[in-house]
């Protein structure tokens, strides 16, 4: 059985609409003899003449009468589906979005973004995910909607990507601390006591390995799986924890924070998506709004720079 050509719906439609063939043609831009094979073959496919002659004009049949409103919102309801989607009304949705992010993440720019998100849906909960792994097997399955971290060649090819800031890692001690006085070297820094932070516990990474370039080797006392338990014995110890900073800026409140005085690779962060999700109006407004927070955090920092500087 062959498929019937659906082009004629909006043929049909119209002519029923206008109920003469020239006017139609001119609606579709068709030419009036293109428009009379149309209805030859709307004829031939529902085995009815549907408009007959009538004085000057056409008029339907019962069956053209029978079809027209049917018609008519088959020819609506297909409009709507192949119409780019539409964000609806925010403030009538309730979902709840689950976001998978790196420590610091939620404790940083999780504020302007539970506010934002607040103040237009009301009704959209945000669920907070650690993120274990880069597997991407939870944004594929759509158990997270959205991610957030550093891409390396572990990310899968898959995921949509956008940068959302640029971070460093920094040094960490308590008020007091010695390192916090006078000028900071390498070899100053390298001899304090050190905390390592590695979710595979790992007691060497990228600072060591500058460290290593100039002849240095800092001794590593303990190594915790995150940022906030490395800054939480730093603040209680002589300990010195390095982390990023614009991951932890509101947990370092209160402590001495330096640069380092080592070079270390930049920290790309970005959120990450699948492509599943990509068009749906609601889920860009969620990115939206994961840009706007991180954007704010960024331009507080700036600001909070410049006025230490003055």
């Amino acid at each position: 059985m062959s498929m019937p050509d659906l082009n004629l719906l909006v043929t049909l439609n119209v002519l029923l609409a206008e109920g003469s063939v020239a006017r139609a043609a001119r609606r579709l831009r068709l030419s009036p003899s293109a428009m009379s094979r149309a209805l030859a073959r709307l004829r031939e496919a529902t085995g009815d003449p549907l408009l007959v002659r009538a004085g000057r004009g056409l008029v339907p049949t019962p069956r053209a009468l029978e079809l027209r409103e049917q018609v008519g919102q088959l020819v609506l309801g297909a409009e709507e589906v192949l119409r780019p989607a539409v964000r609806p009304r925010l403030e009538q949705l309730a979902r709840t979005f689950t976001l998978r992010t790196s420590e610091g993440f939620v404790e940083n720019f999780g504020p302007a973004l539970i506010a934002r998100v607040a103040a237009e849906a009301p009704g959209i909960h945000l669920r907070f995910m650690q993120k274990p792994d880069k597997d991407s097997a939870p944004l594929r399955d759509g158990i997270v909607d959205l991610e957030t971290g550093v891409v390396d060649a572990n990310t899968s090819p898959e995921l949509r990507v956008q940068s959302l800031f640029r971070d460093r890692y920094i040094g960490v001690v308590r008020q007091g601390h010695p390192l916090s006085r006078g000028r900071l070297s390498a070899a100053r820094y390298a001899g304090g006591r050190h905390i390592s932070v590695s979710r595979r516990g790992r007691e060497k990474g990228a600072i060591d390995d500058a460290l290593a370039e100039l002849g240095l080797a800092r001794e590593v006392v303990t190594i915790v799986g995150g940022f906030a338990a490395a800054l939480s014995l730093a603040r209680q110890t002589d300990l010195v924890a390095s982390v990023p900073e614009r991951h932890t800026g509101n947990l370092r409140d209160g402590m001495h924070s330096f640069g380092l005085p080592v070079e270390t690779p930049v920290l790309n962060i970005s959120m990450l998506w699948h492509p599943r999700v990509h068009a749906d109006p609601v889920q860009q407004w969620l990115r939206e709004c994961v840009r706007e927070a991180c954007g704010q955090t960024d331009g507080k920092r700036a600001k909070q720079g410049r006025r230490a500087g003055r």
